[in-house]
């Protein structure tokens, strides 16, 4: 491997470390509305995804099933998500974010906003857009067998 992809590799990961780690500090900091970054990031994925199941949750986050569903359990025991099974295949069980979860999600979205806007706000509109496209584009790649596109 030549010296300067080892020396790109090396900056994207110290980046990608101190970004996510102080980003994800700053959040736990200021989530007070009882939900763990995990767990916002879970209603995250529930609000977005029609028909949202525990397996689709496992696939996203890269875990075991049983992993999604200790924090689903979690989340259902404290009303903040409901269970409902597949009117035609009652082994399909599909998770929505109840009224009382949804107030928690909104002020923990809230939250979240506030900390990572004023990072942003330190760029030009085009930079930011050009960013975001580019980390888009490496989670695309990170889709596909072997990082690209076939």
């Amino acid at each position: 491997m030549d010296d300067e992809i080892k020396q790109w590799i090396h900056r994207y990961i110290n980046a990608y470390q101190l970004v996510t780690r102080r980003i994800d500090a700053r959040i736990r900091e200021s989530m007070d509305v009882g939900l763990t970054s995990e767990q916002f990031q879970i209603l995250r994925l529930i609000d977005a995804q029609p028909r949202c199941t525990s397996t689709y949750l496992a696939e996203v986050f890269c875990v075991g099933k049983s992993s999604i569903t200790a924090i689903i359990n979690r989340l259902a025991e404290a009303g903040v998500i409901e269970r409902t099974r597949d009117e035609h295949d009652r082994r399909l069980v599909y998770l929505t974010i109840t009224e009382y979860g949804r107030g928690l999600y909104e002020t923990a979205e809230q939250k979240v906003l506030e900390v990572i806007s004023p990072y942003l706000m330190n760029f030009d509109k085009d930079k930011i857009e050009q960013l975001i496209h580019m980390f888009e584009r490496l989670a695309e790649l990170m889709q596909e067998p072997g990082g690209r596109n076939e």
